[in-house]
């Protein structure tokens, strides 16, 4: 099989970026709920980082083995307990407390980004573009 390097570098660029963006989110939840003194920036990046690694090859793996939505269930399935083993490690949390962090991350991520979204596009049509 082989490999193609455009989409393994655009991956990679993907999970940095994607962890730039994330990890403050997860830090300020983190924070809110661990408080300060276990909550650090610099663990909230490696949460995302190594959740978005570990997710991505486990989508992987899946994806070469099942179809479709399955293939898609189980990926989520196995990222979901990855970033909770991640956050109760790094976090020093209960699985429960960790569970908690990392859903109102993904709520609050998936907020921001509606937010940016809805923005973007009223500033492209203000501006006149189309995209018919």
């Amino acid at each position: 099989m082989a490999i193609n390097l455009d989409v393994a570098l655009l991956q990679l660029l993907g999970i940095v970026v994607g962890s730039i963006v994330v990890a403050p989110i997860v830090w300020l939840v983190g924070k809110a709920f661990e408080g300060p003194e276990k909550a650090k920036f610099s663990d909230a990046f490696w949460i995302v980082f190594l959740g978005s690694v570990i997710g991505g090859l486990a989508n992987l793996v899946f994806f070469t083995i099942f179809e479709g939505f399955t293939a898609n269930i189980i990926g989520t399935i196995i990222q979901l307990i990855t970033w909770v083993g991640l956050v109760k490690h790094f976090f020093d949390t209960s699985g429960g407390r960790a569970l908690l962090i990392a859903i109102i991350a993904v709520i609050v991520t998936i907020i921001i980004f509606a937010i940016l979204a809805a923005v973007l596009v009223g500033i492209g049509m203000l501006a006149g573009w189309t995209w018919l």
